[in-house]
């Protein structure tokens, strides 16, 4: 065998293991995009479930607000009126908020490259967080519904004092939260603690695993 032979069966053999090399790697980001796929599916239906949540508590509570707008105005509590209303407000945001990120997964084409399916991950944490903020954002109308005229006489001072201090403190928590939430916070402590449920942790793990398959080509490359 001369050395033409050699470099031939080198040239050969350096094909074979580029196009090997070339099929692992096609196989591991087919395995990858369906992990990925799992993850969403999951998210789904949890999307699925709050919007149809967030439909009913909206329909219920605007119906009985609408109620009391149109037939018992003048008797009815103007705190509980404008807190309802203001609460149903902001949950139909969410709603609407909810509804484009299905609409994101939906579209995710896993055909795509890993860098537009990333690109769409991102998309919808950004979404997660501004939907998050949405509901903070109800936690003083909470302590408002049950307020009455009542409450201001003078000689109920202890217990408006009480609800005020309350009522002040669950609005500063509300804008703490609305003005922290922010991704740049994700490694924090109470950030960490706060997105720990089945609404993030599919979309995190996603991009985590994407981002694998990411160095890893980089590497590779």
């Amino acid at each position: 065998m001369n050395e033409l032979d050699i470099k031939m069966l080198w040239q050969q053999s350096q094909q074979k293991i580029e196009a090997l090399v070339q099929v692992n790697r096609k196989a591991e980001e087919d395995i990858t995009k369906l992990k990925v796929n799992s993850l969403l599916a999951t998210l789904r239906q949890v999307k699925i479930f709050a919007i149809a949540v967030g439909v009913l508590w909206v329909f219920i509570v605007g119906g009985l607000v609408a109620g009391l707008f149109i037939n018992h105005y003048a008797a009815s509590s103007p705190f509980f009126l404008y807190s309802a209303l203001i609460q149903v407000a902001l949950t139909t945001i969410a709603i609407g908020i909810y509804i484009y990120q299905l609409h994101l997964i939906h579209t995710i084409d896993f055909t795509e490259p890993v860098l537009a399916i990333q690109e769409r991950l991102s998309k919808l944490i950004t979404s997660t967080l501004n939907v998050t903020r949405v509901l903070f954002l109800q936690l003083p109308l909470w302590t408002m519904f049950f307020w009455n005229d009542g409450m201001f006489k003078q000689e109920n001072w202890a217990w408006w004092i009480l609800n005020i201090v309350v009522t002040v403190s669950f609005t500063f928590i509300a804008l703490w939260l609305f003005f922290n939430i922010r991704l740049e916070n994700k490694d924090k402590p109470w950030f960490k603690w706060l997105f720990s449920g089945p609404e993030w942790k599919p979309v995190v793990e996603s991009m985590e695993i994407l981002k694998q398959i990411d160095a890893l080509r980089k590497v590779e490359g």
